[in-house]
């Protein structure tokens, strides 16, 4: 097998899947590679999500923006990994998010058709996929049940963490000091000398109108 495909068995939903039995789903369906452009967009927030897109080269980020739109937060990760693939069922079947690729990006798509036709057919992707929704919903349901924290900065740290994917890896948040003090329930000044401080621990990094986060897995 060439470095895609062994890229592919890398990936969480195929950990664990026989070498004949991959080599048998790739027999019976066309793998949609695809080579994006650094700026280029992958997937765009509302559009709807009809296929497993698997990363397997190169650096993407993820935007989402506040139903209000007074709010935005970008995530960036490394390949290999899985757009969205909560987002494939349920009762919205669209992309929350816009991905588009920060580097020249490989990515291989395959259908939700053959996805309920033939990968379900086998325990352990089945079982692959239904741990990665599992635990997501599962993190989710600790995040909102977390115990409110007293001090600010752990305020501000945890609102954070609530709106990501995975703690590693940077991420962007933009929002005005005035809705940010509003949403940890503070006062403008409190929330500019508590990022004041997380700035100097090494935790984020203040620019014009927004904050950066290296490592967000700092914050826990």
């Amino acid at each position: 097998m060439n470095t895609m495909f062994d890229t592919l068995l890398q990936l969480p939903l195929f950990q664990g899947l026989a070498q004949e039995d991959f080599t048998n789903i790739l027999g019976k369906v066309k793998l949609d590679f695809t080579k994006h452009k650094a700026g280029e967009v992958i997937v765009k927030a509302g559009d709807t999500c009809s296929q497993l897109i698997f990363v397997l080269k190169g650096e993407v980020s993820s935007y989402t923006s506040s139903a209000d739109a007074s709010y935005n937060f970008t995530e960036y990760y490394q390949a290999p990994y899985v757009i969205e693939p909560q987002s494939l069922f349920g009762m919205n079947t669209s992309y929350v998010s816009t991905h588009t690729a920060q580097t020249e990006t490989h990515t291989v798509s395959i259908s939700k058709a053959f996805a309920m036709s033939e990968l379900f057919r086998y325990d352990i992707f089945r079982l692959n996929y239904m741990n990665i929704i599992s635990n997501r919903a599962q993190s989710l349901n600790n995040r909102l049940w977390a115990k409110t924290a007293d001090n600010l900065e752990k305020r501000i740290g945890n609102f954070i963490l609530t709106h990501t994917e995975r703690p590693s890896g940077r991420k962007i948040l933009k929002i005005k000091m005035e809705e940010l003090a509003q949403v940890v329930n503070d006062t403008r000044m409190g929330v500019s000398r508590a990022l004041n401080d997380m700035q100097g621990k090494g935790l984020l990094e203040l620019r014009r109108g927004e904050i950066m986060i290296p490592d967000a897995e700092k914050l826990l």
